[in-house]
């Protein structure tokens, strides 16, 4: 839904996901968008994270899947997203994850789009690969600081939703979320303020003492700290 959480998850699946080439494109690259929507054209296969830059306008051969991590914003930006996948006669799937409380969605998009869906039942034997995301931002701030601003970003967007009678922040479980997103604290942002989460556990660590891997980016981190005493 969002460029960061594009940065983040992008991030992520470079670790995760080995022999596999992942790419990720949101509006904020600007100049760097044409490149690498070239070369992912060229792959014989990958992953590529995107926003809904990629929604519309857009011709990639051969797109088996086309997983929607977050509702699209608007109800006709659902189809243009499906829309990327069986072209021209060829066959794909397309799949949209929604929380139970936000199953009505499904009878709008029919109702509104004339887009029936059918329900696919969760995988089992699921990895759990929150545990190496957590160590991944304990080992480079820069990946904290994009785990922050995703879930940041997430929340602001999901608030902005056009069906906000169905996508009603106040009904998120914020806990859940916060662990999905593998973070280490609890960000400070007006929508968290006066809230209590006793289902998520911060870590122990003081993630002030979190250094950037980048030794330029955590010199200039000191430099300014320093300058803050």
């Amino acid at each position: 839904s969002t460029c960061a959480c594009v940065e983040y998850y992008g991030k992520a699946l470079e670790s995760l996901i080995k022999q596999v080439k992942i790419m990720s494109i949101h509006g904020k690259m600007k100049h760097k968008r044409n490149k690498i929507f070239t070369e992912f054209r060229k792959l014989p296969g990958g992953i590529l994270v995107c926003t809904d830059v990629m929604a519309r306008g857009i011709d990639i051969p051969e797109v088996h899947w086309v997983l929607q991590y977050d509702p699209p914003s608007s109800a006709s930006a659902f189809v243009h997203r499906c829309g990327r996948t069986a072209r021209i006669g060829n066959v794909g799937s397309a799949l949209v994850f929604l929380l139970p409380m936000e199953e009505s969605y499904i009878n709008f998009l029919s109702i509104n789009q004339k887009c029936p869906m059918q329900e696919m039942k969760p995988q089992t034997n699921v990895l759990d690969l929150l545990p190496k995301l957590k160590s991944m931002a304990l080992a480079d701030r820069a990946v904290f600081e994009k785990g922050m601003k995703a879930f940041v970003s997430y929340v602001q967007a999901y608030a902005k939703h056009e069906c906000n009678l169905i996508f009603r922040i106040k009904d998120l479980d914020f806990s859940s979320l916060a662990k999905g997103f593998a973070l280490l604290k609890m960000p400070k942002m007006p929508e968290l303020r006066g809230k209590c989460f006793p289902d998520f556990t911060p870590v122990t660590v003081n993630t002030d003492s979190i250094s950037f891997k980048d030794k330029n980016r955590e010199k200039q981190r000191q430099k300014q700290l320093e300058q803050q005493r």
